[in-house]
């Protein structure tokens, strides 16, 4: 009965569409995800690449799987100047499938931004994005009580549902600023704002559906602090909104500088990550991690605190970030820097 439920409850689910966003508790390692005025602004670097992998609710029959590829690069600036500007150019992809139907969400994303260099303690970003985006859902492999001869689900009874694989697809558009300050050469402070589904796109598995997606506003709050020359400390906040739904996520990263690279000996820089976040009114997020040289990874887990904990044992998420972030050309003699973000190393 318990996967009758479950199939009825996603029928219902899918022909509402309030099916959750792509949503990982890393989202400072996913920075075009959150806005597309992060397009580009590695003031150390040219270029990254990352990877991300979110596993949630395993211990329930119906977990959600979310992956994304992103990468994204500067172009210009000269670096030879007090002040300059670059451009950000950026692409990603995004998958999340979940439940006995594989609702499945796949969105392609293009994204940039110009960075702004006002003076040399405060910079200005502004960023757009555009996406493509799948939905789908199998008919197939739901369940109903039509089908429930009194014994069991019977997959060959009538179900009076629709059938196979059912699609929908729709455009939408991104924008976001972030406003980065430097008081001094140990404090780094970004506030950022964005918004996705500027152009209310139609989301609906029917012919003549209606269901128009509300716009989803975000901000976020990011302050690097050095206090000694082997810690950093990187309190954040995040937030964001669509229709009632809402959510809250703060904490902080602790960096724990063991190397930091080059002289004499030319040893490769080398970090120990360790945090703690809480998601308001759901879970509490322990975080760690390594950066060597260009490479960080970094994993955390959710621990359930909701009303759903007794349902699945507290076991929330785990989830993996992959990140390389590299230079070309005379950048790669490391050349002096004068972009407006501390070298925090």
């Amino acid at each position: 009965m318990r996967s009758g439920l479950i199939g009825l409850f996603l029928c219902a689910w899918v022909g509402t569409l309030h099916a959750q966003s792509v949503h990982l508790s890393q989202y400072y390692n996913a920075p075009t995800l959150i806005s597309p005025a992060n397009t580009g602004l590695t003031p150390e670097h040219d270029y990254r690449v990352g990877l991300n992998y979110r596993n949630q609710w395993s211990s329930l029959p119906v977990p959600f799987n979310t992956f994304a590829a992103w990468g994204d690069l500067k172009i210009g600036g000269n670096k030879d100047e007090e002040r300059h500007n670059w451009l950000g150019l950026g692409g990603a992809i995004y998958s999340d499938k979940a439940g006995d139907g594989q609702l499945k969400l796949t969105q392609f994303q293009g994204s940039l931004a110009y960075h702004i260099q006002l003076n040399s303690a405060f910079m200005v970003s502004l960023g757009m994005s555009a996406s493509s985006v799948q939905r789908s859902v199998n008919y197939d492999l739901l369940t109903y009580d039509a089908q429930w001869d009194g014994f069991a689900f019977n997959s060959g009874l009538p179900s009076g549902e629709r059938m196979g694989i059912i699609r929908a697809s729709y455009y939408t558009v991104g924008a976001g600023v972030n406003f980065s300050i430097i008081p001094n050469e140990n404090v780094f402070i970004k506030l950022g704002g964005g918004a996705v589904n500027i152009n209310k796109p139609v989301e609906s598995f029917y012919a003549g559906g209606k269901n128009t997606l509300a716009l989803r506003p975000s901000g976020t709050l990011d302050v690097l602090i050095r206090t000694g020359d082997m810690l950093i400390v990187n309190p954040s906040v995040y937030y964001t909104q669509q229709s009632t739904a809402q959510e809250l996520v703060a904490g902080t990263m602790i960096r724990m500088v063991l190397a930091k690279g080059g002289g004499a000996a030319n040893t490769t820089p080398f970090q120990l990550l360790l945090g703690g976040y809480y998601r308001m009114a759901d879970a509490m997020i322990g975080a760690a991690g390594l950066e060597i040289g260009p490479v960080q990874f970094v994993t955390t887990y959710d621990m359930t605190m909701s009303t759903l904990s007794p349902y699945n044992s507290s076991r929330g998420a785990l989830e993996f970030s992959l990140i390389y972030q590299g230079d070309w050309g005379r950048n790669r003699n490391n050349a002096k820097r004068s972009y407006t973000c501390p070298r925090f190393n």
